[in-house]
This record gives C-alpha cells, sequence and structure tokens, in this order.
C-alpha cells in the first residue's frame, strides 16, 4: 500500500445475491466506496457471478473469473463455459452439496473463496491490506422453503476464512439503517426495508441524536425469502415457461397426463438452472420432447439449458423490470436461433402477478412492526434500499402504511456496505453482531 493511501480501520462487505459491494473505513470516520475495475471500466458494484472454463494451462485445469470479468468471459465462449449467478441463495439449502462444474465438484464455500479472490484482486490496493474489523452483512432470513441458518453460518465461516480476519456478521437492513441514521440530526424511528435479488430484510432502528452514548439502538427485524429474484421468475412463469413446455401434456401409456412441474422449478433459480446442463437432465428432458403434445416446446427447453440461454433471458427479464419501474408499459424482447420471445407488458400485469410476493412482504413487514412493539404512526421514517425498492407496487405498499412523506430512498445498491464499514468501527459494535446460525 503506498505511503499516502490513509488506512483502513473497518471494511464492510455486503456479499449480495445479485451484487456486491465493498466499504473502507477511515481513522477520520469517513467510508469510502471500493471501486472494482471492469472491462468496461470502474465501478463500485460487483456483480455476484462466477464463469469457469476448462484451461489445461492452470492450475487443476480449471480457470475462473468472476463478476464484471465472469461475464465478459461467458459472452465470449458461451458454449465453454459453466456460468453461475445468485449461488449466496443456495447457503442455506442442505440440499445443495456441491455444484458440478466439467470434472470438478465445488461445495458453496469453495465457490465462495473464488469469488472472493477476484473480488479482493479487480478492488486493487483499496482492498489489498485489510484491517482486523471486517463486518459482513447477512440475510435476516435466508432464502428457501426450509433454510438452515446454522449451515449458511458455517459456509459464510469456511469462506471468509480466506480473508485471515475475525468477521463480524450483522443483518443486511442494519447496515442500511446506520447508513442512513448517519443523514439524521434528530431523534428518530427508523424502518430500513432491504429488498436484494433473494430475500426482503426489515429492521427498525431507534437514532438518538448526535453525541449521545448510543447513536444507534436497533428495536427490532423481520425477513422473508421472496424478493427480486421472485419477481423475475414472475415474468418468467408467464412471459417464457409457455413456450418451453410448462402447462402442456405427455402420453405415457393410454394416458395424456400434465408435464410435472418439477421440470420448470430450476429455472425459478438462477444458481440452479446453470447446473441442469449435465448428461442426466439432458437425457430426462429428450425423453420428455419424445413423449410430450408439443415436442417443439420442450426442443425449445432443451435448447435453453444447453446453449446456455439463461443469462440472456436473465438480462431481458431485468431490463422489463426495470423499464415497468419507470414507465406503464414495456417491451419483452428476447432472441437466439433456438427461442425468440417479443411481449407486450403493462406495469398492471406485473403487479397482478406478484401481488402475491408483495402480501407476503407486507405481512413481514408487520411482524417486524410487532417484534419491535411499535404501529406504523410511530415510525418516523421508512428507508427503502435495494434494485426492487424501485418498483412502484413495493413502494406502494409502504406509502400504503406509513404514508409518502416518510418515505426516502438512495443509494439503493451500496448503502448496506456504507452502513456496515460504519458499525465496523463503532464501540458498541458486539450489539449489532446477528446471533450465530440464527434466523430472526
Amino acid at each position: 500500500m503506498s505511503a499516502s493511501m490513509p488506512v483502513a480501520r473497518s471494511v464492510g462487505i455486503d456479499f449480495g445475491t445479485t451484487n456486491s459491494v465493498v466499504a473502507r473505513g477511515g481513522d477520520g470516520g469517513e467510508v469510502d466506496l471500493v471501486e472494482f475495475a471492469g472491462p468496461d471500466g470502474i465501478g463500485s458494484v460487483f456483480r455476484s457471478a462466477l464463469c469457469f472454463w476448462q484451461d489445461d494451462a492452470v492450475r487443476g485445469g480449471l480457470a475462473h473469473e468472476a463478476g464484471p470479468w465472469a461475464i465478459a468471459e461467458f459472452l465470449d465462449f458461451p458454449q465453454g463455459c459453466r456460468f453461475l449467478q445468485s449461488f449466496k441463495s443456495v447457503a442455506a439449502n442442505a440440499t445443495f452439496e456441491q455444484a458440478s462444474l466439467f470434472d470438478k465438484r465445488l461445495r458453496f464455500e469453495e465457490l465462495g473463496q473464488i469469488f472472493l479472490t477476484h473480488l479482493i484482486a479487480h478492488g486493487g490496493p483499496l482492498l489489498r491490506d485489510l484491517p482486523d474489523s471486517i463486518v459482513v452483512g447477512r440475510p435476516v432470513r435466508y432464502v428457501g422453503s426450509r433454510p438452515d441458518p446454522a449451515l449458511a453460518r458455517t459456509r459464510y465461516d469456511a469462506m471468509f476464512a480466506m480473508l485471515g480476519r475475525p468477521v463480524h456478521y450483522v443483518y443486511e437492513p442494519l447496515g442500511a439503517a446506520y447508513s442512513f441514521a448517519s443523514r439524521l440530526s434528530d431523534p428518530a424511528t427508523l424502518l430500513v426495508a432491504d429488498f436484494g435479488g433473494g430475500t426482503s430484510d426489515f429492521s427498525i432502528v431507534r437514532v438518538e441524536a448526535p453525541g449521545a452514548a448510543r447513536r444507534c439502538v436497533p428495536l427490532g427485524s423481520s425477513g422473508i425469502g421472496i424478493a427480486g429474484d421472485r419477481f423475475d421468475y414472475r415474468i418468467m412463469d408467464h412471459l417464457v415457461l409457455p413456450l418451453l413446455g410448462k402447462g402442456g401434456t405427455y402420453r405415457s401409456f393410454d394416458k395424456v397426463l400434465e408435464i410435472p412441474p418439477g421440470h420448470f422449478a430450476d429455472f425459478g433459480d438462477w444458481s440452479r438452472l446453470a447446473l441442469m446442463r449435465n448428461r442426466r437432465t439432458l437425457e430426462q428432458l429428450e425423453r420428455l420432447r419424445r413423449s410430450a403434445t408439443d415436442p417443439a416446446a420442450i426442443a425449445r427447453m432443451i435448447a435453453v439449458v444447453e446453449h446456455e440461454l439463461g443469462h440472456g433471458l436473465y438480462e431481458a427479464v431485468g431490463q422489463l423490470k426495470r423499464m415497468l419501474s419507470g414507465e406503464t408499459q414495456g417491451h419483452f424482447h428476447f432472441a437466439s436461433e433456438d427461442l425468440t420471445i417479443e411481449a407486450d407488458v403493462t406495469r398492471a400485469d406485473f403487479e397482478r402477478w406478484i401481488a402475491p410476493d408483495l402480501a407476503r412482504i407486507g405481512d413481514t413487514v408487520d411482524e417486524a412492526l410487532a417484534q419491535a412493539g411499535l404501529a406504523p404512526e410511530a415510525i418516523d421514517h421508512v428507508f427503502l434500499t435495494g434494485g426492487s425498492s424501485l418498483i412502484p407496487a413495493v413502494r406502494g405498499l409502504f406509502e400504503a402504511r406509513f404514508g409518502d412523506s416518510r418515505i426516502a430512498s438512495g443509494n439503493e445498491l451500496t448503502s448496506i456496505a456504507h452502513g456496515l464499514a460504519l458499525i465496523g468501527q463503532a464501540p458498541d459494535l458486539q450489539e449489532w453482531i446477528a446471533p450465530d446460525g440464527e434466523q430472526a
């Protein structure tokens, strides 16, 4: 590290399902976001993605990259790569044991260590010498139908052990709350809603005036495994999967049966979709194609898996979702040699598709209020963060409960890391640490 570079007292790591962000806290209490080199320039947001390919010139024969570099490698040579994104979503999944990558089998913690190695390398000098205070965000509730938080903690510990420093875990929305509190000059009760890729998490914090012995006091937290990836799947389910055979039928002897929905389950989890490209799955799909009433639809599904079209579909879905955040109608476009989809979608369509998810998110907000023993009227500020907080229906949920005047947003992708770095310098750091292996 150069002599002119300020020494970091703390580092906050927001390891996200879709994006990751790192912030450094300096001696003077200031916090700077780490900027990462990428093929298209530098930026403070590092995509939580991995790409693997075979290369006899590297040790072990398996080369890899992460972040925007992983995306660039995949786009250059999709047929020769294995592309993984949203792999954080399997951290608490006991059924996930390892990813099959060519002739290698990698556990979650090994994937995580590879990801961190590249994240640190692309962060340059700012991450070359890490301080003793490292704070890592974790969801209030992990994604999945039966998440195992103790397993997730074990995997996180193994993943972050490569940093060679003790790691403290703090609920992600508490990081955002601490960041927002740094803007306040008067006492207030704050609700933070953090919408990530895999989870939506909520925390309520009492903020005292600057100079108070304890500036922030956490009051309650709740979370649910519904967020941006689920919203993406709703678009997939209505626009894409019917073209791939969902809802169709197949012949079994003299009977016509509905195609089991299990064939399409992995399309709801981007981390698993890439892993469908294996001989066993493709053989199962080929047998299904031969017996399907509409074999062309199953052929399109096979093409999506075999030709690694998942990333392109993901980008098209995300583009439509972002479009509908600013416009009342959007156009879905995806084109490849094997599959073309064009569709006009209204914001009202999208809001209808995600309505059940929004209802469950609303119930989870109420859980946080109940845990804190507060009515909605007791909340002075509501801070919305995370990419899906930009969806009008999501914002509308909070406006209905708390009123528009109390809603605030900004720094949607970076506020968690910023707050985690601040917490890493706080004298009451131990008060912010999440319980070991527990779910709120």
